[in-house]
């Protein structure tokens, strides 16, 4: 019988792991000992930004781009790595995780804000982990869980101490307006079809969700199984991705798309500016990574999109992918019905509110 050689013992692979991360955490930190960041979220990004080309690698050398770097680590590592769901997760992070964090510990570094994208990428990375572990547990891998894995959940700490910082920290623009405001919430839905059409997208999106939601549960209901049969046989896939991620998004997503309708009818909802940039991070990072892992040639034939209904599930995905960020597009680039209104009597004693509601710096 051969040995395994002592660098690929599994306990050695986490000590290992574990030693790089604290290295480069040192690194960074030293670096900076003369100037130090004020921010401490800089090191999460330092480090992470590392991690990220690690993922990209280990992406390339599953698709045989690239060979001859993760070999041993693919085998006695993290083997579920190499599933459809995993490889396209890790093209998101080594490619898309890693341009935001280089963007982010720039702008730290000018002592600038980053509010906006940090968000996003809370969501993202909150999505992409949560997705990630629950499905190695609940997926076929589940049997193959080696020490190695428990740094995963550092990865999800992270994102999710990050996003309660971003979110308790002081907004990059105000809450409250003016002239400008009191007449874009005086206007009846009616009388803003950009709302009223994204109203209709987000009543779409929760019936897509459901639907996939109570599929991804079994529901005997003949639309579901229907559905899983002829249109997503995906979500039937045994490595778990795929039924977690409908999961994630109809207990999370579902109730959050909801609250967008009521804040798309009702003024002053001042929250939709973090929580729509939040959930647009996580929808996009799930959709690309559940589109792709269909659509990935690793995927067995059975449980890939039929040709006959390709177009119209992929339009579907996309179209629902693209919807909260349509929304958080909405929101940013005009507030106004967004935020609280400042009281005060009549139309007079507010010197400059117009002016004041039209100075939005996005940091």
């Amino acid at each position: 019988m051969n040995s395994i050689p002592a660098f690929q013992e599994p306990y050695v692979i986490l000590g290992i792991g574990v030693a790089v991360l604290v290295v480069v955490f040192l690194f960074y930190f030293l670096i900076t000992r003369g100037n130090p960041p004020k921010d401490a979220l800089f090191f999460v990004f330092a480090v992470f930004s590392f991690t990220c080309v690690i993922d990209l690698v280990s992406a390339l050398e599953y698709d045989g781009i690239i060979s001859g770097f993760m070999t041993f680590y693919q085998t006695t590592g993290e083997p579920y790595l190499g599933t459809p769901y995993a490889i396209m997760m890790c093209y998101w992070d080594g490619i898309v995780h890693f341009v935001m964090y280089l963007m982010m510990i720039g702008r730290i570094t000018d002592r600038k804000g980053y509010r906006t994208l940090g968000l996003i990428w809370a969501g993202s990375l909150c999505a992409n982990m949560s997705v990630f572990i629950a499905g190695i547990v609940a997926g076929k891998y589940g049997s193959e869980i080696r020490p190695v894995f428990w740094i995963n959940f550092l990865f999800l700490l992270m994102p999710v101490w990050g996003a309660i910082t971003l979110f308790t920290r002081p907004k990059d623009r105000p809450l409250i307006g003016g002239y400008n405001a009191q007449q874009a919430q005086s206007m009846k839905l009616i009388w803003r079809p950009t709302d009223m059409i994204l109203v209709v997208l987000l009543i779409t999106a929760m019936a897509f969700t459901v639907l996939r939601g109570l599929a991804a549960l079994g529901s005997p209901l003949e639309a579901c199984s229907s559905y899983v049969k002829h249109y997503e046989p995906y979500l039937k896939d045994p490595v778990g991705y795929p039924k977690v991620m409908m999961l994630h998004l109809f207990f999370y997503g579902l109730p959050l798309l909801g609250a967008f309708v009521y804040g798309l009818l009702k003024p002053g909802c001042t929250w939709m500016s973090d929580w729509t940039l939040f959930l647009a991070g996580a929808m996009i990072q799930c959709q690309w990574a559940h589109i792709g892992g269909s659509l990935h040639p690793r995927t067995a034939a059975q449980f890939r999109i039929p040709n006959e209904v390709f177009w119209s599930v992929l339009v579907a995905n996309l179209l629902y992918a693209v919807t909260p960020i349509l929304v958080a597009l909405r929101v940013r680039n005009n507030p106004y019905f967004f935020l609280k209104i400042a009281p005060f009597p009549g139309q007079t004693g507010l010197p400059n509110s117009e002016e004041k509601d039209t100075k939005f710096k996005d940091k």
